[in-house]
């Protein structure tokens, strides 16, 4: 079964297409970082309207790669939330139209199932069930995986999440945007020694993350020291290793909650290499197995959005003709297979 999957939830534009017997055959992104730079942020209104400009250009490249044809996709898969809504219905919009043109079913697509079943593209593939790490964007969650559709949802952000806090560090360091990478770059040539931030909610029992305090600590520490870039990079530092280790410690208390011994970090955040090497450590005194999905595949993108559709269109499941948008999504309400 070939699916074509889009993904436009946000700022970046990610079109592929999945063969359930072959895997990933081609995928294609478009970023906008570039043009949402010169205002600090994402602009809504023009984000819809790059999607509108990309978004088909992409789908002739993945199907000119893949050499697949129109009348050889046997469905769409979009993603429907959650996300920006004018975002969202570009993609929505053009793939329901290209399934009914096209007489083919479509499914629309849960934004964070298609970040948590990400690292299933990757060899070796995690097993359910799995406890999961999600971190993208404004979601920070811990989830147990039972399996497609069945999640449980042990802890998540009360306020800021991790990518959230990351964007707006770096507005108070001045690093520009897109955030996360910029503070981890400058980070490296922290000394870790200088500062040392609180580690957020690690000191009460429960899974929830709270990082609004560790900004607004930042943010003192940062007005309160002479600036100079070897100051800037300490600060990015101490804030890196706080939001890491509570996460990593975080991780450990649901790994010994759960029982579980499988680790999937899914999410932008999880391209950081810090974390990487951490979780690493975690891994090897709890003796556990820790799965990423590949760095250009924990950013959005729609080879997620194709392999979930895959999985749920395999199982029967489609979509109605009429279309939705969903800025909010509780995960845990999805259907299970």
């Amino acid at each position: 079964m070939h699916v074509l999957g889009i993904e436009t939830s946000c700022d970046e534009t990610g079109v592929a297409i999945y063969d359930t017997e072959q895997g990933l055959l081609a995928h294609a992104l478009y970023s906008q970082a570039d043009l949402h730079a010169q205002y600090g942020g994402v602009v809504p209104e023009l984000a819809s309207r790059d999607h509108v400009r990309k978004l088909i250009p992409l789908i002739k490249t993945v199907c000119n790669e893949s050499h697949i044809k129109a009348n050889q996709i046997d469905g769409v898969a979009y993603t429907a939330g959650p996300g920006l809504v004018g975002a969202l219905l570009v993609g929505a919009a053009v793939g329901r139209s290209l399934a009914w043109t096209w007489q083919i079913p479509a499914i629309a697509v849960h934004h964070l199932e298609g970040h948590l079943l990400a690292a299933q593209l990757e060899q070796p593939a995690p097993t359910f069930p799995f406890l999961a790490l999600l971190v993208s964007g404004g979601h920070t969650q811990l989830l147990e995986v039972a399996e497609v559709g069945n999640y449980k949802i042990l802890g998540e952000s009360v306020d800021d999440a991790a990518g959230e806090a990351f964007d707006k560090v770096a507005k108070l360091l001045d690093l520009g945007y897109p955030g996360g990478p910029a503070v981890a770059q400058l980070a490296e040539h922290g000394n870790p020694a200088t500062f040392h931030f609180p580690r957020p909610m690690t000191q009460r029992p429960g899974l929830d993350f709270s990082f609004s305090g560790l900004k607004t600590h930042v943010l003192t520490t940062w007005r309160t020291q002479e600036s100079n870039e070897q100051i800037r990079a300490d600060v990015a530092r101490a804030f890196e290793d706080a939001v890491i280790d509570t996460l990593v410690i975080k991780c450990q208390r649901a790994l010994q909650q759960t029982g579980l011994n499988s680790l999937v970090i899914a999410g932008g955040v999880g391209a950081n290499q810090r974390l990487r090497t951490t979780l690493k450590q975690l891994a090897i005194k709890l003796g556990i197995t820790v799965y990423y999905p590949h760095p250009q595949f924990c950013t959005d993108n729609g080879a997620m959005i194709a392999y979930a559709g895959a999985i749920r269109l395999m199982a029967g499941q489609t979509s109605e003709l009429a279309y939705n948008a969903y800025p909010r999504w509780p995960l845990d309400k999805l259907s299970q297979l």
